[in-house]
């Protein structure tokens, strides 16, 4: 006969959210377990459905699951017999699904991640990477890697004893998922001389470098790490990639031409940090028209790449005649006005269009006549 608790959760299993929130809270564990994957699976890539659950409190709750279940010394214990046939204990197995909850709201959410760092998940989540079992150490830093990328994470404190040590542990393990959560939490957390100075001198940029050559993710976490390495400070610019550029930089380059989108438009947001702190690089390797027209292409992607593109473009060109000449001859009035003239066009990609254009036609009267030549026609309509 089952208990009271299993009961109304048999019972209550159709019963919405809010009943699905409710058993995050049974006693039965076989019971909170199974809410903790159907949780998971609700929220999956939907905005909505994350926004309703943190409403109803869920991310408390799971993230109060993850914390009972890390005191269970179970957890951390050396992975059992079983674990050969890719099998969990139950508390790790309670581990996984709490993060990999956790990891779900976070995902593409700020509110979510606001939610997660309110219910003080965040320190859990850090303990799991120090788990023996490399699959919850792999769910605890995809569910660290989220928060990362939110602005609304905190900054890590890398001057902090031990804190660059801790970096360049995580950069060097072989988890791939581990070595994004250490450029994310650079590229998140680098803002100052003496930060970016000291990852230089530890080697951490040599091993972001390394990371170029590794997995779609980690390039693409490695090339927003080094932007935040080197903005604006061309002492470490200089001295890490030498007077001529060198492998480093060749390294970023290639990338401009890589088959992912989203590496093509980073790669040019590195190297327009690089130029804006040390000019020679760039004029010198004669990229300029490259990157112009890079990013003008990327303004064809459908997606987030597409809408954040033009801002990218507007950063390159902002104030530089030279590079609005490019820009004319390269039909980037073309290409907005077709952007403009579409419909039902991303609200961002269309502010970031106007940004640039608005850029282009801050100084040459050239850029200025090409535009309006282009709508007199239906300007005269």
């Amino acid at each position: 006969m089952p208990t009271t608790a299993s009961a109304s959760a048999t019972s209550g299993s159709d019963g919405g959210p809010s009943s699905l929130v409710a058993r995050l809270s049974f006693s039965d564990p076989d019971v909170k377990l199974k809410a903790l994957r159907e949780v998971k699976n609700q929220i999956i890539g939907s905005k909505t459905k994350k926004l309703s659950y943190i409403k109803l409190g869920a991310v408390p709750r799971v993230a109060s699951i993850l914390s009972a279940a890390i005191a269970d010394g179970d957890c951390f214990q050396p992975a059992p017999a079983a674990s050969v046939r890719g099998m969990l204990g139950y508390s790790s197995n309670v581990v996984v699904q709490s993060a990999a909850a956790l990891s779900s709201f976070a995902c593409g959410f700020d509110d979510g991640v606001q939610a997660v760092l309110a219910a003080g998940a965040l320190p859990l989540l850090v303990r799991l990477l120090d788990h023996p079992d490399d699959k919850v150490v792999d769910v605890g830093a995809r569910s660290l890697k989220m928060i990362y990328q939110s602005e609304f994470a905190p900054k890590y404190e890398i001057l902090e004893r031990g804190s660059l040590e801790f970096l360049v542990s995580l950069l060097n393990r072989e988890g791939e998922n581990v070595t994004e959560l250490g450029a994310h939490i650079i590229a998140h957390s680098c803002r100052t001389f003496e930060e970016q100075k000291v990852m230089l001198e530890a080697g951490v940029l040599k091993r972001l470098v390394s990371l170029l050559d590794g997995s779609v993710g980690q390039r693409d976490a490695s090339l927003g790490s080094l932007a935040a390495a080197f903005k604006n400070n061309s002492e470490v610019i200089k001295e890490f990639l030498g007077p001529h550029g060198g492998k480093s930089f060749n390294a970023i380059l290639r990338l401009t031409m890589d088959s992912n989108a989203k590496t093509r438009l980073l790669a040019c947001q590195c190297l327009i940090v690089i130029r804006d702190a040390t000019d020679c690089y760039i004029l010198e390797l004669g990229l300029n028209r490259k990157l112009v027209n890079t990013l003008l292409e990327l303004l064809d992607d459908p997606g987030q790449v597409g809408d954040e593109s033009p801002f990218v473009l507007s950063s390159l060109v902002l104030g530089k005649e030279d590079l609005h000449t490019i820009a004319l001859e390269a039909d980037a009035m073309v290409k907005f006005r077709d952007c403009m003239e579409k419909e039902n066009v991303n609200p961002r990609r269309l502010r970031g269009v106007l940004l640039a254009l608005a850029d282009l036609c801050s100084k040459l009267e050239i850029c200025r006549s090409t535009f309006l030549s282009m709508h007199a026609g239906t300007m005269h309509d």
